[in-house]
């Protein structure tokens, strides 16, 4: 692309199958994922391309209510209508993970309805008892396995490593571009943020890294970035991969300055531990290091110290990030966060950080209601 830093990273947002089309027609195969559980330094290691799976909320859902409850979450049902329609006729391979039961499911059906020419299903355990990891380690050998076949070689330990250390290299840069989101001002923009981690997803992770390179050179010269202004907020629930959510906030006087949603810091911020077996780092990093209400905590002796445990690190981005003001979004019928937010409510309310809680439909239209209830906590804050 002839495009650097920002500009790329924002016309890989706007075109997102563009470059990888182009691979595909290099001779490059293209392996689809839907969310960030499907370990992509095993995918990498073996020559495939991963490209993530997204709904798309410019875009009615017209096909895929033949398939799925419209009671189901909307932006698996988006995805699935999308790659209905073809949109995804690019993709060689499918990667399904147990995220959740809705996003199971889906897996499923694309493998049962769309046919790509490789699938494979991980059942991830939904807590971390010394068996999970057991567990998941078997399952993580019987992808290798299937994606071995599919390849027709062999993943080494020794390039798998390779490819731990690059994707590591990745979420390393990933960090860096979140602290220029510290300053007051800040020095890049949320919206700018989330088109570079969407562009992120959407290219090989080589280019990846150099699109960050460039981005975090242009941000930290120039002299044109954000405005400071009353409202730091972290935005915390389901995923959000469309700019219109956060350019709303950032256009009613808050700047966006950090996340915890799966299309964003949550997908990126713990590596994988470079271990003697390195699928023992990437089990660790997947079902342990990933913050995500999928998955079950061991509990303490109380409630309280439950809450720290789950939470203290949305305290910590709070800290360093300056934030003074917490939007906790999830979509409807999104469970998986939804029954997570009375506890979150309650933390962030006993360390005194005042939080709006939105739940809202996957589409343009129903940003609008919304906008009121944001102002008001704006106000309050500012």
């Amino acid at each position: 692309m002839a495009e650097k830093g920002l500009a790329r990273a924002d016309e890989s947002y706007q075109k997102r199958d563009k470059r990888v089309r182009e691979l595909k027609a290099g001779g490059k195969r293209i392996m689809g994922y839907l969310c960030c559980y499907p370990p992509l330094e095993m995918v990498t290691a073996l020559d495939f391309v991963p490209f993530r799976v997204l709904g798309d909320m410019n875009e009615a859902i017209t096909k895929a209510d033949a398939y799925l409850p419209t009671i189901m979450c909307p932006f698996l049902r988006s995805a699935f209508d999308l790659g209905l329609k073809e949109r995804y006729d690019f993709l060689d391979g499918f990667v399904g993970a147990h995220v959740c039961d809705c996003g199971e499911k889906l897996c499923h059906l694309w493998d049962y309805y769309l046919e790509p020419s490789y699938y494979h299903f991980i059942d991830f355990p939904h807590v971390v008892h010394r068996a999970s990891f057991d567990f998941l380690k078997e399952e993580l050998n019987s992808f290798k396995t299937t994606l071995e076949g599919y390849a027709g070689k062999e993943m080494t330990p020794e390039r798998l490593k390779q490819e731990i250390s690059l994707h590591n290299q990745q979420r390393a840069l990933v960090r860096e571009l979140y602290e220029l989101r510290k300053p007051d001002p800040p020095l890049l923009s949320g919206t700018e943020t989330l088109k570079t981690v969407v562009a992120l997803m959407s290219i090989p992770v080589e280019e990846g890294n150099e699109l960050l390179r460039e981005a975090i050179k242009e941000v930290k010269e120039r002299k044109d970035g954000p405005q400071k202004k009353g409202a730091r907020l972290l935005i915390w629930g389901s995923p959000i991969d469309d700019v219109a959510f956060i350019e709303m906030m950032e256009g009613m006087g808050a700047n966006v300055v950090m996340d915890d949603t799966c299309v964003g810091s949550r997908h990126y911020w713990p590596d994988v531990e470079l271990t003697a077996d390195p699928l023992d780092g990437i089990v660790h990093r997947y079902l342990a290091d990933i913050k995500c209400p999928r998955t079950f905590r061991e509990t303490t002796e109380s409630y309280q110290k439950d809450l720290e445990a789950r939470f203290s690190y949305l305290r910590d981005y709070a800290e360093e990030w300056k934030v003074n003001g917490v939007i906790l979004q999830s979509m409807k019928y999104c469970d998986t966060h939804g029954y997570e937010v009375p506890a979150l409510k309650d933390y962030l309310d006993g360390i005194g950080l005042p939080n709006l809680y939105l739940e809202h439909e996957y589409t343009m239209v129903a940003l609008a209601p919304l906008r009121t209830r944001v102002q008001a906590f704006l106000e309050m804050i500012g």
